[in-house]
């Protein structure tokens, strides 16, 4: 069995339990969607749509930052992730919607002040959802969002300095040859999915402008990063195994390891704006 796919596989109830998990026991979705959400420019907002939305850790980043008269819209095509978000998030400014992200303004009835979305774009159809967005933005309204470094082909620096020994992914792939006879595929050097040429050239295209970008790192350690890889969408490696060989593939690589070791990942942040005046 493979590892749930990680665009079409976040429907299901134990992706959604375990990702909610991880989002309350680790800092990464806290840390990450309140930088987006300070970068949004919430202090005066009315209506403010959490894109891609999942369990709610952005929205509720959001939430403490704009004003009690506001309303939030959390968008997400997986029903699972918002049933896990409704039992903790109750706050009544926010407002869940089911649907793709490229429905996005069939479920937005106002102009909206901004539109942020943590680590999901990629998954999308960018072009189509550049587009949603503009038509939902207010003249003036900000668009906020982030990719991780390996879609967006950039590395902050202190990730290469960081680099220490074998990562966890490599010591997963070990654990599977020794256990199971696992053959990793070969290491290819993949072109970045959404580099900042190609994000610069779709919000051009879609009638937005960029404000500006930032490459910046995520410091956490290899609990976190065994915690993330126990998602069932994340889980490794590919092919045909369980999720429970895959917990016990897991475990032995993550023995090999100290829960307390530095690790970094890098992230791509791009702001980008509806002109205040358009031809």
């Amino acid at each position: 069995m493979a590892p749930l796919d990680a665009a079409l596989g976040w429907d299901d109830d134990t992706t959604a339990e375990t990702y909610a998990a991880f989002t309350r026991d680790f800092p990464m979705y806290g840390v990450t969607s309140r930088d987006l959400a300070r970068r949004a420019s919430l202090t005066g907002n009315s209506l403010v749509v959490d894109l891609c939305g999942g369990a709610g850790a952005t929205a509720k980043s959001i939430l403490d930052l704009v004003p009690m008269h506001a309303h939030v819209i959390s968008l997400d095509n997986a029903a699972a992730m918002q049933r896990a978000g409704r039992r903790v998030l109750t706050d009544p400014r926010l407002t869940w919607g089911t649907a793709p992200a490229e429905k996005l303004a069939d479920h937005v009835p106002d102009p909206a002040d901004a539109v942020v979305c943590n680590s999901a774009i990629w998954k999308t159809n960018v072009p189509v959802v550049f587009s949603a967005v503009h038509q939902v933005l207010r003249p003036g309204g900000r668009f906020v969002f982030n990719i991780g470094g390996g879609f967006a082909g950039v590395r902050h620096p202190d990730e290469v300095a960081q680099r220490t020994g074998q990562s966890l992914n490599a010591l997963i792939h070990q654990a599977a040859a020794s256990d199971y006879g696992y053959t990793p595929p070969p290491a290819t050097e993949a072109a970045p999915k959404l580099p900042l040429e190609a994000i610069t050239e779709h919000l051009s295209t879609a009638g937005m402008t960029l404000v500006g970008s930032e490459i910046v790192a995520q410091h956490s350690t290899m609990a976190e990063k065994k915690a993330w890889l126990s998602i069932p969408v994340f889980a490794r490696p590919e092919g045909e195994f369980s999720h429970t060989q895959r917990m016990e593939i897991l475990h032995k690589a993550y023995s090999l390891t100290k829960p307390d070791a530095p690790t970094v990942t890098s992230w791509l942040v791009v702001v980008a704006q509806r002109p205040t005046e358009e031809r």
